[in-house]
């Protein structure tokens, strides 16, 4: 069979030609008008007639090896189904949800049991993330998720369905074989542990490395949970309403509720509080603070499957005072409050007598902790725990290493975060006070803590106990102002900082406070950082023309 007609290049009118050519079905525009008259001829088919008939599994491509290479393989897939991606989507059974990798099933409780149970959804984990295992698992945890409702509905008094409660109760006259199934031990309803119970279990994780600090807020933040909430409420019960009681009560929590009230219970202390209008509360920095304590506990029962979601997730007090106003400098004037106290020019003696004029110049740490802070920004737990290693010469210029690595065995260094590992160059103003003499003096006594004489306390912690002492000696000496404590001594450094217009990149280093993702950045990994001598060009240019500690260069009198 011959070919199709060529069609006449002209001669017939444009008319004419331009029908012969669609006749052929080469479509396009006429080929006087630009069209290629001798290009290839072929019957050009609807685009849905040269689509594959069956829709394409993307998943099922990127797993087949080789598939576009290869016209043979080519011919041998066939694809199950269409829209195989949306199926997967749709296979999950009603109720059956996943979360992360994990499979789990969601009860939504009718009306009266959410009223007993005080939740308004009850998640249970089916503990896979295998389709197919879930749904052999689905009956049991549905059914056990029944009897709680049934049991809840029980104990109030209502009608309940008793086969709910005993499912196989009517099955044993049936005459059915016994059949030994396998241990599904891991399957049965474990019994929810309470508040009280799963808070300690959190507090003692061993896989959380606590300083004695944090311990101690979470051990706070633990007894007032209990103390609202129930000690015996069922871990698994906790919702949005138990956490917004708990934070209604933290609105009014008087402040040192313990002391100022140790015959009532918070609860009934902030009820107190509310009514009165007159007593000291907690700062809404303070609430926020224990509620994120709560939160952060309850992020560890979802994740060890306890509970199904957070309720406390989101819930804070809004907080009237900036983050740059809630701790602010010393002024010039507490700062000459503070160093001219009789501890710094001349008391009676280093302990109890520290704010009475005497002639003792006792070189403790009671005078060394203030006056490192101010010179060097470090922080309350860097300076209290540091070595008498600590203070050395690097690379021939003096510094104050801030590490958690000791080089005498020391096993009480923590720091804050990664980027308050450190090198510090001492100021000369510290050296002209004598540090570097108490330092020498400590080691050749064979002493390995540099302030030692700083007591632990009940809490085990150096910083507690000194912070505690600070407070008293600035109201003692006449320098307590709102909104300042120790860590002011940080806010006057990092504006010393600015006033010798120091590198930003220098100032955060030197202070150890992180710069936000700059330094999680990839350049951030090159290089070994600023040279010491770069660190101490900086470190001189500090003036602190707001202070005047001549008086306590060593010799001085």
């Amino acid at each position: 069979m011959t070919g199709p007609l060529r069609c006449p290049d002209g001669g017939i009118g444009r008319r004419t030609s331009f029908r012969c050519w669609r006749s052929q079905g080469r479509g396009g525009s006429s080929p006087l008008l630009g069209t290629n008259a001798y290009q290839r001829t072929e019957t050009l088919e609807k685009s849905s007639h040269r689509r594959s008939p069956e829709s394409v599994c993307y998943g099922k491509l990127l797993r087949e090896d080789g598939l576009t290479s290869s016209p043979k393989a080519q011919e041998t897939v066939t694809y199950e189904h269409r829209g195989c991606y949306g199926k997967l989507l749709r296979d999950l059974p009603k109720s059956v949800h996943r979360r992360g990798r994990t499979l789990y099933y969601r009860k939504t409780l009718p009306a009266d049991a959410q009223r007993l149970l005080n939740r308004l959804e009850i998640w249970r984990s089916l503990r896979t993330d295998s389709l197919t295992v879930a749904q052999r698992r689905l009956p049991l945890v549905a059914a056990s998720i029944e009897a709680v409702i049934e049991e809840a509905r029980a104990v109030a008094g209502a009608a309940v369905d008793e086969t709910l409660l005993k499912p196989f109760g009517d099955d044993a006259g049936e005459g059915l074989s016994p059949v030994s199934a396998p241990s599904m031990q891991s399957l049965q309803p474990i019994r929810s542990l309470t508040l009280g119970e799963g808070y300690r279990s959190y507090i003692d994780d061993p896989t959380r490395a606590w300083t004695a600090n944090t311990r101690e807020a979470y051990e706070t933040s633990r007894k007032l949970a209990i103390a609202v909430l129930g000690e015996e409420t069922p871990l698994a019960s906790i919702s949005r309403a138990h956490c917004r009681d708990l934070l209604d009560v933290l609105r009014f929590l008087p402040a040192n509720a313990g002391k100022v009230f140790p015959k009532l219970t918070p609860r009934e202390a902030a009820a107190r509080a509310r009514v009165r209008g007159d007593i000291k509360i907690i700062s809404a920095a303070n609430a926020n603070s224990l509620m994120s304590n709560m939160s952060s506990f309850l992020n560890w029962a979802v994740n060890e499957e306890l509970l199904a979601r957070n309720p406390a997730r989101g819930l804070r007090l809004p907080d009237p005072v900036s983050k740059r106003d809630k701790r602010l400098p010393f002024s010039q004037q507490q700062l000459e409050t503070i160093f001219n106290a009789p501890l710094y020019r001349g008391c009676a003696d280093g302990e109890r007598g520290y704010n009475e004029a005497g002639d003792m110049r006792p070189r403790n740490a009671r005078f060394w902790v203030p006056l490192i802070a101010l010179f060097s920004g470090a922080r309350l737990g860097e300076i209290t725990s540091l070595d008498t290693t600590d203070i050395r010469e690097i690379d021939r210029i003096e510094c104050i290493v801030v590490s958690e690595r000791s080089l005498v065995g020391s096993t009480d260094k923590h720091l804050k975060t990664a980027v308050s590992d450190r090198v510090i160059p001492i100021h000369p103003k510290l050296v002209e006070c004598g540090l570097l003499d108490f330092a020498a003096a400590k080691r050749e006594a064979g002493e390995t803590k540099l302030f030692d004489d700083i007591e632990t306390g009940s809490t085990g912690s150096r910083p507690v106990v000194f912070s505690k002492w600070f407070t008293q000696f600035l109201r003692a000496s006449g320098a307590h102002q709102p909104r300042t404590s120790f860590h002011s001594f940080r806010h006057n450094f990092r504006d010393e900082l600015r006033a010798a217009r120091v590198d930003h990149d220098i100032a955060m280093l030197l202070g150890g406070w992180t710069t936000g993702s700059s330094r999680s950045a990839v350049s951030e990994n090159y290089g070994s950082g600023y040279r010491v001598e770069a660190l101490n060009d900086a470190v001189v240019r500090l003036s602190f023309d707001q202070v005047d500690v001549r008086h306590l260069a060593a010799g001085a009198r």
